[in-house]
């Protein structure tokens, strides 16, 4: 399948259309829209139908070394992308030292959300891949946020940076702790316990999906009415070229990883995506300094919609390409 069949058929499914449609409507100015408690829930129904999934993946193959050098391999990719998005970011724009090491955060975590369309497309494409590139996700979330607090040590050292917490808030932070959970509830129950919970982790997933997509729709389109102001030519540019230089990264680490085309594939959409769940509950305690129109506008408004419509299928396309 080329490139441009995979991305007629991506913007084309149910899920995108459902994030176009929410988009669309706020910038309607529509009153559509998901209570925030219903949000909560779907956003935590797919947290732990992709961890339990992949967790059950991984006790049919067994813990591996190829396991291992994934999740250090996702680790130095999420500490060495927040440096290069923050020298590009110091080149790019004019934002502060300590906007920039924000934003520079959030491209080095991963969106978990982004990750888990990506594996529905893999699905529907039926490429096979990795289960344990959920734990990969999980590990990748932290690494971004300890390199942005150096950064600003380094780069603005009479800057203080809230500490108080921090450490907890990136390692009991909601998303994290239910894919980890879920994903180890998967290892122990294995096979299983899939078929005890098949109709609710598999059946629905794509329905939920796409009512959560709808949601973030709404959510996007709310801050790029907002942020019109924030948005310069460079932010803009930025925010469409990182995640194709991320990419690169991810591509040539899954390469000699010797990963599977679907694996490889995740590997690279989760070094392109950028957060806007963990880091930016992070950022609140670490830099409360920090502009949250510019970091949430650039990974939601910008990035994500990018990703979700054109780049996940620019990524599966070159894993296919690369692996033949």
């Amino acid at each position: 399948m080329s490139i441009l069949d995979l991305a007629a058929a991506n913007i084309l499914s149910p899920m995108v259309l459902s994030f176009i449609l929410g988009f669309g409507a706020s910038l309607a100015r529509s009153d559509l829209s998901i209570p925030e408690a219903a949000a909560k829930a779907l956003s935590l129904y797919l947290l732990f139908a992709i961890g339990f999934k992949g967790g059950v993946s991984v006790s049919e193959s067994g813990i591996s070394l190829a396991l291992g050098s994934a999740l250090l391999a996702g680790v130095v990719l999420s500490a060495l992308v927040p440096l290069i998005a923050f020298a590009l970011l110091r080149i790019m724009t004019r934002l502060s030292i300590v906007d920039a090491a924000a934003v520079a955060a959030h491209y080095g975590s991963i969106s978990v959300v982004t990750f888990v369309a990506a594996t529905s497309a893999l699905d529907g494409s039926e490429i096979a891949y990795e289960g344990y590139m959920v734990a990969v996700a999980a590990a990748m979330e932290a690494p971004a946020i300890l390199s942005a607090l150096w950064l600003i040590s380094k780069r603005s050292p009479d800057e203080r940076t809230s500490d108080g917490g921090l450490m907890r808030e990136i390692l009991l932070n909601g998303s994290i702790v239910l894919l980890v959970g879920s994903f180890v509830i998967g290892w122990i129950t294995g096979t299983d316990g899939l078929r005890d919970i098949e109709s609710f982790v598999v059946s629905p997933f794509k329905g939920v999906l796409c009512l959560f997509l709808l949601d973030m729709g709404l959510v996007a389109g709310r801050g790029f009415q907002q942020a019109k102001g924030v948005l310069k030519p460079g932010l803009v540019g930025f925010g469409l070229l990182m995640p194709l230089i991320s990419a690169g990264l991810g591509l040539a680490s899954g390469l000699a990883l010797g990963l599977s085309t679907g694996g490889l594939a995740l590997l690279v959409t989760l070094s392109a995506s950028a957060s806007y769940i963990a880091v930016p509950a992070a950022m609140r305690v670490a830099l409360p300094q920090a502009n949250p129109s510019i970091y949430l506008t650039m990974s939601l408004g910008i990035t994500f919609p990018f990703n979700l419509t054109l780049g996940i299928p620019l990524y599966i396309a070159l894993a296919q390409a690369v692996t033949g």
